[in-house]
C-alpha cells in the first residue's frame, strides 16, 4: 500500500465495521422510515440509541486531528476510518461525525475563545447538541461567496445581523442550538476578500425563524437536514465574533478543507456499498437466458466502477497526506481535485447500480436514490464542480505564467 495504516487505525478500523454489521446496517431500514415519517423537526430515536453504544466502544469524535477531544488522527489515519461510516446515511452522527458538526466544531477549536468552547464545542464534542453554518443564499449566486449580502453590524457591544439563508443544514433539528453565520462587515472594502466575517449565533435568539425545510430530490433530513432560515435584527454580544472582522474567507478556508474531504470519503465509502448492492443484484437474476452478471454491458460497468473507486480513494489519500504534510492551504489543488472527481465517481457508479436494479432501482428500497441524493449534492455542496476546475485550471496555468 502507498499509504499503509498504522496499527491504531486497523483496529479502529476493525471495531467501526464490526459495529457497522452488528447495529448501522440491521437498523438503516428503521432510520428510512422515520425520518420519512417523523419529517425534519424531530429526532430521530434510532440514531439516539445508538449513540451510547458508539461512544462506550470508543468510536467517538474520531475526526477531530490534532487535538486532545478526538482521537487524535491525522487526516491520512481518519480517511479509511471515514469511508467506513461513509457505507451508510445511519452511520456518521451515530460516530459524532455528521457534517456541519464536524466543521463547525473545528471552527471552535480553533477559533473560539474559551468561553465558547465551553458553551458550545463541549456539549456538542458530547453529542447532546446540534449546530448549523449559514453560509449560502437564496438571493444571490453563491458559488462566489463574496456575492453574500448579509449583514453584520456593529452597534455598542452588540452586533447587529440580518440576512436570509437556506441550505443551512440542521437547522430544523430541534437539538440544534448553536449556529456559525457568515455576513458582511465591510461591504465597501476595496478587497472583497475582507468584506466577510463569521460570528456565533444562539439559535434561540429573537429574530432568528426557521422557514422551511429544504428537500434534496424529495429526501427530508436524509443525510442531513438543508433549511431556510431568515435572520431579522438579531442582536448578539461583540465576543461572539469569530477571529476578528474581516475574516470570515480566512475561518472558511480553515473549514472547508477538512470538510470538503470528509465528503470525498464518505462517498468512497457510499461508493463501494453501492457496487456490492449491484454485484449482489445482477448475481441474483436472469435475463433473455442468463444472469445478468454473464451480460458483457454489465461486467463492463462493474470493471470501470473499480477502477473509478480506487481511482478516487488514491486520489483522496494523497490531498488527505498533503493536508497533514504541507497544510490545507498548500492542498488546495488537491482538495479541488477530490471534490470534483469522488461525487462524479459516485454519481456514475450509483447511476449504473441504479440501472441494474432495474424499475426497483428508483424506488427507495434498495438505498440508492437516498445515495444518488447525496452524491448528486456534494456536486453542488462545499463549492460546485464548476469553481473547482476552474481553480485548478488556474493552479495549472500558473506553473507555466514565465513560459
Amino acid at each position: 500500500m502507498l499509504y499503509p495504516m498504522s496499527p491504531k487505525v486497523v483496529e479502529l478500523k476493525r471495531k467501526l465495521e464490526s459495529f457497522m454489521d452488528r447495529h448501522i446496517y440491521p437498523n438503516e431500514e428503521r432510520f428510512y422510515r422515520e425520518a420519512e415519517e417523523l419529517g425534519p423537526w424531530k429526532v430521530f430515536p434510532i440514531v439516539e440509541e445508538l449513540k451510547p453504544l458508539a461512544r462506550a466502544e470508543g468510536l467517538w469524535n474520531l475526526f477531530l486531528p490534532e487535538s486532545h477531544h478526538g482521537a487524535g488522527l491525522t487526516n491520512l489515519e481518519y480517511a479509511p476510518l471515514c469511508e467506513v461510516m461513509g457505507r451508510s446515511h445511519l452511520a456518521p452522527e451515530v460516530f459524532n461525525c455528521s457534517a456541519p458538526d464536524t466543521g463547525n466544531m473545528e471552527v471552535l477549536e480553533r477559533y473560539g475563545s474559551e468561553k465558547d468552547k465551553e458553551r458550545w464545542l463541549k456539549p456538542l464534542l458530547a453529542g447532546e447538541i446540534r449546530s448549523c453554518f449559514a453560509m449560502t443564499e437564496p438571493a444571490v449566486a453563491s458559488s462566489d461567496a463574496t456575492n453574500i449580502e448579509s449583514s453584520i453590524v456593529r452597534d455598542g457591544d452588540h452586533y447587529v445581523i440580518n440576512g436570509r439563508k437556506w441550505y443551512t443544514t440542521n437547522a430544523t433539528d430541534p437539538r440544534c442550538k448553536i449556529c456559525i453565520f457568515m455576513g458582511k462587515t465591510d461591504p465597501d472594502n476595496p478587497d472583497r476578500h475582507k468584506q466577510q466575517s463569521m460570528i456565533l449565533v444562539p439559535m434561540d435568539t429573537p429574530g432568528i425563524e426557521v422557514k422551511r425545510p429544504l428537500p434534496v430530490f424529495g429526501f427530508y433530513g436524509v443525510p442531513d437536514r438543508a433549511s431556510e432560515v431568515i435572520f431579522t435584527n438579531v442582536r448578539v454580544p461583540k465576543e461572539n465574533m469569530l477571529l476578528g472582522e474581516g475574516r470570515g474567507f480566512e475561518i472558511a478556508q480553515g473549514r472547508l478543507g477538512p470538510g470538503r474531504i470528509h465528503h470525498c470519503m464518505r462517498l468512497i465509502g457510499l461508493a463501494e456499498r453501492t457496487l456490492e448492492k449491484m454485484c449482489r443484484r445482477v448475481r441474483s437474476r436472469v435475463a433473455f437466458g442468463k444472469p445478468v452478471s454473464e451480460q458483457t454491458v454489465t461486467q463492463e460497468r462493474i470493471a470501470e466502477a473499480r477502477i473509478m473507486i480506487e481511482q478516487a480513494r488514491l486520489l483522496t489519500l494523497n490531498a488527505a497526506y498533503a493536508m497533514d504534510t504541507v497544510g490545507n492551504k498548500v492542498a488546495k489543488a488537491e482538495i479541488a481535485m477530490i471534490k470534483v472527481a469522488v461525487p462524479n465517481m459516485a454519481c456514475q457508479i450509483i447511476d449504473w447500480a441504479i440501472q441494474a436494479h432495474g424499475g426497483g432501482g428508483t424506488s427507495n428500497d434498495f438505498g440508492l436514490t437516498q445515495a444518488y441524493a447525496t452524491a448528486r449534492l456534494l456536486r453542488l455542496a462545499d463549492g460546485p464542480d464548476e469553481v473547482h476546475r476552474n481553480q485548478i485550471a488556474r493552479f495549472e496555468l500558473k506553473k507555466y505564467s514565465n513560459a
